[in-house]
């Protein structure tokens, strides 16, 4: 009977303790989301919408981020862009297209927008953003991209790169890249460096926010 007891009060206790580490595990679980509305619309000729969820559970970075109505067939650029001094960034506007062009192009998104600073390929932490490890869209123009990033890898790097900066995910916006190579874009829509414009000209943005508790 003692021995009974002791195993009943021990499974008791392991229950207990589960269930305190589940607690606190929930506890620290950070919650962000945002709604991509699309860009450039009238002059790609499809209107990508989706959204995009973030979540901060122990010692990993959760992402997941649906797209729909991208170009169809080739591969899409996604990152979250912000200022590496911490302001808070927002979607670029039609109004901020300097050159007149018609078009946004990626210097155009950066007085409200930020810089280029975590993409979302096959390793976020590292933070290499020209590879070609992005979403593919299918033929339908849709893509989802789901990613487990292991949170203090990714915190290093991101202050070793911008000089003990923190990622602050609710002063970022996520942003969508990507046009088919053979859509002509005039010689005014800039891009990165030696990286071809349709590659990084943007088609969706969305504010990232904190999920209230």
């Amino acid at each position: 009977m003692k021995i009974c007891q002791h195993v009943l009060r021990s499974a008791t206790a392991i229950s207990a303790a589960t269930a305190l580490m589940f607690t606190a595990v929930a506890a620290n679980a950070e919650s962000y989301k945002a709604h991509l509305t699309s860009l450039n619309t009238g002059k790609i000729g499809t209107s990508a919408q989706g959204d995009a969820t973030f979540k901060v559970v122990g010692n990993d970075l959760e992402i997941h981020i649906k797209m729909t109505g991208v170009p169809a067939d080739i591969e899409h650029w996604e990152h979250f862009h912000g200022f590496p001094g911490g302001q808070n960034a927002t979607c670029v506007t039609p109004d901020l297209d300097k050159n007149k062009d018609g078009y946004l192009d990626l210097g155009e998104t950066e007085p409200v927008s930020g810089t280029t600073m975590v993409p979302f390929n096959d390793k976020p932490e590292e933070m290499n953003i020209p590879t070609h490890t992005y979403p593919h869209a299918d033929a339908t123009g849709a893509y989802e991209y789901t990613k487990v990033v292991p949170l203090k890898a990714l915190q290093e790097k991101f202050g070793e790169v911008y000089k003990g900066g923190s990622i602050d995910l609710d002063k970022r916006v996520i942003m969508v890249h990507g046009v088919p190579e053979g859509h002509a874009l005039p010689p005014s829509v800039g891009s990165l460096g030696t990286i071809p414009s349709h590659v990084t000209l943007p088609i969706a943005c969305g504010k990232i926010e904190k999920v209230a508790d």
